[in-house]
């Protein structure tokens, strides 16, 4: 049985009623039942068990084994379902039941799952201060942007069957290397191991082949918000990346968050993106829209150690904008396309969301702990976490994702 004692959350906690990010997850006594679950202070509802028990309408979607059809059942049955749960939690007669019945689950007794089957992952390039570090890091002589970088947000298609859940172990890649001065390039374990802290957004909603998604529909197509980390291979990526950008210095591993916030529990961190300074074209133009930006404060962790704060205001082109451009040539969206904001970096130096700009490419090491370093080791763990503030001026929690090193195989 759950205690009742675990829907007592405190007014401040960051997974309080105007949360409720949704999970999958599995118990000790059914390790082979995955259930979805949503996350409240420090325990998890079971929602399919839940709703079965409030005689809910949505009680075949929420007993699913993942999120897959309730994303795909579209944003008025989100509402409604994001509607009850709050009614649920938070209603004396209705709480008695939850409490009453087990339906909650301690946070540190059950594991956590992938929660959806992920269709697609693209990752952009959207924030300028990364984007003009990496420039003048690697060309010096040149405008850090490059010329299209104002005028649409860049991104690459990645490999959705490596995108791992938090906690996975992330292996160390092998792959050709090359040094700037070698005359050909070798083969083996990266030794330029790196992080990108990122924003990740799932796609619930489909469209058809050959449909653009305007900026408007961004709110009927999206079901929620992650933390995503990137691992990157810089060494690997450095020598394969011309002409066709990132291949295998990046479809190693990408880390997601095992909680997924819904896009309505945001709606109190919007914010307007930064001035734009070249005009749009239409598709792209936000200059008559609401404010797209989210104010996200994110913090990654090396071994327990904070190294970075990386705002998400910061960022130049914002998550709809990056769906209109991801689907103006008529590319479809699938429930479960991930699309990520790419490397989340700030103005300040301690604002730099991946050791490539945080130790400028290995030439100023950083300080953990104790001891100076660059890139990841084997055995390091990386964590990111992240706040955003709630519309009646409390905050809302972001499901963490970690992930640790292990040494490369074979």
């Amino acid at each position: 049985m759950s205690d009742l004692s675990l829907l007592d959350v405190a007014e401040d906690d960051l997974f309080g009623p105007d949360n409720l990010p949704y999970g999958v997850f599995t118990t000790a006594d059914a390790p082979d039942r995955r259930r979805i679950g949503v996350r409240y202070g420090t325990a998890v509802l079971d929602v399919g068990a839940s709703a079965a028990a409030m005689n809910s309408p949505h009680t075949e979607l929420l007993s699913q084994p993942s999120l897959d059809l309730l994303m795909a059942a579209g944003h008025p049955t989100w509402r409604a379902v994001r509607a009850d749960l709050r009614l649920w939690l938070t209603s004396p007669a209705h709480r008695e039941i939850l409490g009453s019945r087990g339906l909650l689950h301690p946070l540190d007794e059950v594991t956590p799952h992938l929660p959806y089957t992920v269709a697609d992952y693209v990752d952009f390039y959207a924030s300028e201060h990364h984007a003009s570090n990496v420039g003048r890091m690697f060309r010096p002589d040149s405008e850090p942007l490059t010329p299209n970088w104002k005028h649409l947000p860049i991104g690459y298609h990645g490999r959705a069957g490596t995108v791992v859940v938090s906690g996975t172990p992330v292996i160390r890649p092998q792959g050709q290397r090359k040094a700037p001065d070698a005359a050909s390039p070798g083969f083996g374990p990266s030794r330029r191991l790196d992080i990108e802290a990122e924003v990740g957004f799932v796609v619930g909603t489909p469209s058809e082949l050959g449909e653009a998604v305007p900026q408007s529909a961004f709110r009927e197509h999206v079901f929620g918000v992650c933390l995503v980390n990137d691992w990157s291979a810089r060494d690997i990526q450095a020598w394969e990346y011309v002409p066709l950008g990132p291949f295998l210095g990046k479809s190693f591993a990408t880390s997601v968050s095992p909680w997924i916030t819904p896009l309505e529990a945001l709606e109190g961190a919007r914010v307007a993106p930064p001035e734009r300074t070249h005009p749009l074209l239409p598709y792209l133009d936000d200059s008559a829209a609401e404010p797209a930006g989210l104010d996200l404060r994110i913090e990654v962790r090396l071994n327990g150690h904070v190294i970075a704060e990386p705002p998400f205001s910061t960022m130049y082109w914002t998550a709809a904008q990056q769906l209109a451009h991801l689907t103006v040539n008529g590319a479809s969206l699938r429930t479960g396309d991930l699309f990520a904001s790419g490397t989340v970096s700030g103005p300040e130096p301690g604002q730099r969301g991946c050791l490539l700009e945080l130790t400028w490419s290995g030439r100023d090491p950083i300080m953990v702990g104790d001891e100076q370093r660059t890139f990841l080791e084997d055995g390091d763990e990386v964590t990111i976490s992240a706040w955003a503030p709630a519309a009646n001026g409390s905050r809302i929690g972001l499901g963490e994702v970690s992930g640790r090193v292990s040494p490369a195989t074979g």
